[in-house]
C-alpha cells in the first residue's frame, strides 16, 4: 500500500499498516498483484480528492544477483498537520551506495521541507533549501557519497496547486484531457547532457562532455554535437573530470555524488508549478526504469486505460521490465506512482494555512524522449538564478534469488479506462 508517514516510505519491503491518523484513507482490498490498496487523500480547502498507489520493482541484474533495490519512494500526507499538503517522491539511487543515498534523501528531505515555517509562504525557495540541506547534510553522514547518490523527483500538493522539484533524470507527468484525447505534459526536464543548457552550464564548471566511445578513443571526441536520448541513448554523453576516467555520470544533477560537484553536478533542484483544473484527470512520479524505452504519452495512455491506479501501476511496471530485458540483458530498478484527481471543480486563488497563492501554468517545449523545458512564473529569483547556470551549489547552503520475477500485467477483463 502507500505510505502516508515517513516511517512507512520505502523501497520494496513491507509497508506499516497504520498512520491512519495522518488523513490517508483505504480504499480497497490489497491488491493481488502489487500487494497494496488504494489510498485516499482528501484536500477539503478544493472539495476534492487523491486515489493513489506506487509499485516499486527491484532490477534484474545477471552480474549481481544479490543488488539491493536503489530505488526509493515517500508519500507523505498533510504535512505539517495542514490536511491540504501533501507530498510524492521517488528516489532513484546509484554507485556502489546508491541504496543508503536513496533511503537517506528519501527520510530527510520530506523532514527538512515539513519543518521550513516558509514553506507555505515561499515554496519555492523552501524546496531549494530543503535539496540543498539534505545535500549537505548527505555528505556529513556516515555514508560514502563520493562516488554514490540519487535523484529525486518529487511533487507537492498545495491546495490545487502542485510544485514540482526535480533533481536528475526521473520524471513527473501530468496527464490533461483536451477534448477526446488525453495528452502527456511533463512536470520535469531530465536534467541530463543532452541538454543543451546543462551541457553548457558543466562545461563551464570544467568538466569534460564525453560517452563511453569517445573516452575509449573509438570516437572522435571533438565532435560535441549529439543526438537526442532516444537514438543515442545506448552510448550517452557523460561527464568526467578532465583526463580521468571518472565519474562518468550521465546526468547533470543530484543528491550526493561529493566528486561530481568540482565539475559543475549540483543539488539544486528546477520547482515548476501548475494549478490544476478539471482537465487535470492523474499525475505519474516515476524512475528512469519506467521512461528509459517508455514515452512520457505512452505511459499516460497505458495508466488512464485502467480506473484502478493499482494495476496502472502494475501493468506499466510489467512493461517497462519487459521493453528492458528486449533491449538490454539486465534491467533498472522501477519505481512509479499514479495520483488520480477526483473531483476537482473550477477554483482561483485561495487559502492554504496563512497563505494566499496565485501561480501560473507550466509552459514548456518539448526536448528528445518525453522530456521538457520547464519554465515557470514563481517570484523566485533562486528559480531564475539556477537556469542561468550554477557550478556550485555551496552559494545556496544555508547550513549548512537471481532473477527478480517478472511482473505479470492485469487481465484485461477487469480493466476499465478512466472516464473522461
Amino acid at each position: 500500500m502507500g505510505c502516508v508517514h515517513t516511517k512507512c516510505c520505502g523501497n520494496g519491503r513491507t509497508q506499516s499498516e497504520g498512520d491512519s491518523e495522518h488523513g490517508s484513507h483505504r480504499a480497497q482490498r490489497k491488491h493481488i498483484l502489487t500487494l497494496r490498496e488504494v489510498e485516499l487523500a482528501p484536500v477539503p480547502s478544493h472539495n476534492f480528492r487523491l486515489e493513489y498507489s506506487v509499485f516499486t520493482q527491484r532490477g534484474y541484474y545477471p552480474d549481481s544477483p544479490d543488488k539491493e533495490n536503489q530505488d526509493s519512494f515517500c508519500i507523505r500526507t498533510q504535512i505539517r498537520g495542514n490536511p491540504n499538503v501533501h507530498f510524492f517522491g521517488v528516489y532513484d539511487g546509484h554507485g556502489q551506495y546508491g541504496s543508503e543515498c536513496s533511503n537517506f534523501v528519501r527520510d530527510r528531505l520530506v523532514e527538512t521541507l515539513s519543518h521550513d515555517p516558509a514553506l507555505l509562504e515561499d515554496t519555492v525557495n523552501a524546496y531549494t533549501s530543503a535539496f540543498l540541506t539534505t545535500n549537505y547534510e548527505l555528505h556529513n553522514s556516515e555514508i560514502d557519497d563520493s562516488m554514490s547518490g540519487t535523484t529525486a523527483i518529487t511533487v507537492l500538493v498545495v491546495g490545487d496547486t502542485l510544485y514540482v522539484a526535480n533533481v536528475g533524470d526521473s520524471r513527473a507527468v501530468l496527464a490533461v484531457k483536451n477534448g477526446n484525447r488525453i495528452v502527456a505534459q511533463d512536470l520535469s526536464s531530465d536534467q541530463t547532457p543532452f541538454r543543451r543548457d546543462e551541457c553548457d552550464r558543466v562545461k563551464l564548471c570544467g568538466a569534460s562532455v564525453l560517452s563511453v566511445d569517445q573516452v575509449e578513443g573509438l570516437k572522435d571526441p571533438k565532435i560535441q554535437t549529439w543526438g537526442d536520448e532516444e537514438s543515442e541513448g545506448g552510448d550517452p554523453p557523460r561527464l568526467w573530470v578532465p583526463n580521468t576516467m571518472y565519474p562518468g555520470t550521465a546526468f547533470t544533477r543530484s543528491v550526493g555524488d561529493n566528486m561530481a560537484e568540482s565539475i559543475g553536478v549540483i543539488a539544486v533542484p528546477e520547482v515548476s508549478t501548475v494549478q490544476l483544473t478539471p482537465n487535470h484527470l492523474f499525475f505519474i512520479v516515476a524512475s528512469d526504469g519506467i521512461f528509459e524505452f517508455l514515452s512520457s504519452q505512452t505511459v499516460v495512455d497505458m495508466a488512464a486505460s485502467f480506473s484502478d491506479p493499482r494495476d496502472a501501476c502494475a501493468a506499466i511496471a510489467g512493461e517497462a521490465y519487459k521493453l528492458w530485458l528486449e533491449h538490454e540483458n539486465r534491467t533498472d530498478d522501477i519505481t512509479i506512482t499514479i495520483v488520480q484527481i477526483k473531483g476537482l471543480s473550477n477554483s482561483g486563488t485561495f487559502r492554504v494555512g496563512s497563505s494566499e497563492i496565485n501561480v501560473s501554468t507550466v509552459t514548456r517545449t518539448k526536448r528528445g524522449k518525453g522530456t521538457s523545458e520547464i519554465s515557470a512564473s514563481t517570484g523566485s529569483d533562486v528559480s531564475r538564478s539556477v537556469r542561468n547556470g550554477y557550478c556550485d551549489s555551496q552559494s545556496y547552503q544555508h547550513v549548512v534469488s537471481t532473477r527478480s520475477p517478472a511482473i505479470v500485467a492485469p487481465s484485461p477483463a477487469g480493466q476499465r479506462p478512466i472516464e473522461l
